[in-house]
């Protein structure tokens, strides 16, 4: 039993259980014992009383207890994959990223606007259509910035008028259409990973960003980013690609060590912590002290974690190798569970 699960007492489990909070992911697992299941905390089945429940800190433990494991939930998958509509729907945006989508372009796909915002609700925490038209308008940015007009920019994007044209880029990257040319205009894109989907947002100058979506603190990440650096919008770009490659190797268990330039904004003494986690061995650990030391300033460990905490690259620059002095799975925003995924799926992977 892993030294994190022992803090946490048995009521606020079965509280977490109760609300079925996703908070314990992979550190925690209900068994059952009068249908010998075991599930994840967030599972949608009927809550068991309190005096029929247990909890394993691991899938192992409660295999080794007897227990099988849920069909529902499905606990040893590593995440919830994308439903098969939101698939779908991903690959018509990738094939055509300047159609406009619309209630009759949905209906005339034979499929249900309901359904495909529940599934995109689900998957992204947004609508499909707010997501394609993100996507829309990221196309028609790239086109004006190479030069083409804004009228037909307007008309290609379904814009009847001038002034709602400008309001909708306005809204989506802060700036008028006549401002894009002079403006730097970052690039994002959605990364699929085994274990969730990432945003990645890159310039020329390399990436920005790189976090799980499901990270609380993402939307302000964003907010920042266009702040310091300039605005935000979904397109393709060679860093992204590149990044989307890398990573595909990574979690295949072919690349353990990553070359993609990394440009995330920060203090010289958060950058100093960055570039100290790119030096941890693929498949190893450090502790906060340890992160200390290695920026020969051993009395920083908390600015250490701090800093750790506020890396915006996740994977790529490897906050998730650094654990507590104790060994316990602690700071990690992506969510517990990913950091004991990633660094199981290095040790297997360890050439």
């Amino acid at each position: 039993m892993n030294k994190e699960f022992l803090k946490t007492d048995f009521q606020s489990l079965y509280n977490a259980l109760l609300r079925r909070d996703d908070a314990y992911e992979g550190v925690a697992f209900v068994c059952v014992k009068t249908t010998g299941i075991f599930c994840r905390l967030s599972c949608a089945a009927r809550k068991p009383l309190e005096s029929n429940i247990e909890f394993a800190s691991s899938i192992a433990e409660a295999k080794n207890k007897g227990y099988r494991a849920c069909l529902r939930c499905k606990p040893e998958q590593s995440k919830k994959p994308l439903s098969t509509l939101t698939t779908k729907m991903l690959d018509e945006l990738h094939k055509d990223p300047q159609k406009r989508w619309d209630s009759d372009a949905i209906k005339a796909f034979g499929i249900d606007e309901s359904t495909l915002r529940r599934s995109f609700q689900r998957d992204f925490g947004t609508t499909f259509l707010k997501f394609a038209r993100k996507h829309r308008l990221g196309a028609i940015v790239s086109d004006i910035e190479k030069g083409g007009k804004i009228i037909e920019a307007q008309l290609d994007a379904g814009f009847n008028s001038a002034s709602g044209f400008v309001e909708a880029v306005k809204k989506q990257i802060g700036t008028s259409p006549k401002g894009i040319k002079a403006q730097r205009i970052l690039s994002a894109k959605w990364l699929e990973t085994p274990i969730g989907p990432m945003l990645g947002v890159a310039d020329d100058e390399g990436l920005h960003l790189l976090e799980f979506s499901e990270r609380k603190g993402l939307p302000k990440e964003i907010e920042t980013t266009k702040k310091r650096i300039g605005a935000i919008v979904f397109r393709n770009h060679k860093i992204l690609e590149e990044a989307e490659k890398q990573l595909n190797e990574y979690f295949q268990g072919e690349r353990h060590k990553f070359d993609i330039p990394i440009a995330q904004y920060g203090t010289p003494f958060e950058k100093s912590v960055w570039a100290q986690l790119q030096t941890i061995p693929y498949g190893t650990t450090r502790s906060y002290a340890g992160q200390a030391m290695a920026i020969e300033n051993p009395n920083a460990v908390r600015a250490v974690a701090r800093a750790n905490g506020s890396n915006k690259v996740a994977i790529i620059v490897p906050c998730h190798r650094v654990i507590g002095s104790d060994g316990s799975m602690t700071g990690y925003a992506g969510k517990i569970w990913r950091k004991e995924w990633l660094l199981n799926h290095e040790r297997k992977s360890m050439p």
